[in-house]
């Protein structure tokens, strides 16, 4: 019994060490991206997708540490390639961006963290365990390629959605574009409003609500794409409110803090919406189960 906990602690002690290696390696470019970066309201969810990952293998660490053993012959190739992948990243460092150089040195720690798991803890443990892991993903920042296509994508469908609730609302309006031209003001649904900062929290809750509620592939799936129908509805909402509170009420609200960062009570209705979705899908499955357990 003492060997088997030695074992054990010996084991983790190992995953440990590896974690360390791979924070203290990947601090700088961290730091300067999320403190200092004019990227970082992009990437505040960052610091909280490791707590995330390690409370899901908490609440699966049965399953998943139930049969343990070390992967010298599957762990050690995937850590190499995370190392190669670093140094890839800092040989870089000097002729890319620093939101592309901490999105290299990010998947170099992700790749890193997950040979780290496979050679300590066998892959039995590393297949019960990979959706958990597999959200260590959130940690890379988005390529500002794509980064840039998706604020787009978002700006388009938020401006779309604006305009359909000015529409409902009887206003007389002019659009150009991304512009809306009301009686007393102009307004323009920037890049900054495209929602991507909780439009990026919003899809990592469903991926969370589907992970811990649902057990259907597909019905996770729907789940997750849900989303951006919602994001961009709520967004549209947020536009026009605040125009139209800035229109009517105090021109000040426009450039407020409320403006700026009052994004809390539009993410709660984007949750409120998102939740009946959710309690349908759960619900189907429920009926299933019946079912599915005589065949």
């Amino acid at each position: 019994m003492t060997s088997i906990i030695n074992a054990i602690n010996r084991r983790d002690g190992f995953f440990a060490l590896a974690c360390l290696i791979v924070l203290i390696s990947t601090y700088e470019p961290f730091r300067y991206l999320l403190f200092f970066s004019h990227d970082r309201d992009y990437y505040s969810h960052i610091l909280i997708i490791p707590v995330v990952c390690s409370f899901l293998i908490y609440l699966k660490r049965k399953p998943i540490f139930m049969d343990q053993s070390y992967s010298v012959r599957q762990g050690i190739p995937l850590i190499l390639v995370g190392i190669v992948v670093y140094f890839l990243g800092k040989n870089l460092e000097i002729r890319i961006n620093d939101n592309d150089y901490a999105s290299i040195i990010a998947l170099s720690a992700v790749m890193f963290i997950n040979g780290a798991f496979i050679l300590f803890y066998g892959l039995q443990a590393f297949k019960a365990a990979l959706l958990p892991l597999l959200f260590l993903i959130f940690m890379i920042p988005v390529p500002t390629y794509l980064m840039d296509r998706i604020i787009h994508f978002l700006q388009v469908g938020s401006t779309e959605c604006a305009n359909l609730l000015f529409l409902a609302t009887g206003l007389p309006f002019l659009r150009e574009g991304f512009v809306f031209h009301l009686s007393s003001q102009s307004i323009e649904v920037a890049k900054q409003c495209s929602g991507i900062r909780s439009g990026l929290a919003l899809f990592i809750t469903a991926l969370l609500a589907g992970y811990l509620f649902l057990t259907t592939w597909w019905k996770k799936i729907i789940l997750v794409i849900c989303v951006i129908p919602i994001a961009m509805f709520k967004n549209g909402i947020r536009i026009v409110t605040l125009t139209l509170l800035g229109t009517y009420v105090d021109p000040r609200i426009l450039g407020s803090s409320l403006h700026r960062e009052g994004g809390i009570p539009f993410f709660i209705l984007a949750l409120l919406l998102l939740a009946p979705i959710l309690y349908f899908l759960r619900k189907s499955e429920k009926k299933l189960d019946p079912v599915s357990s005589t065949e």
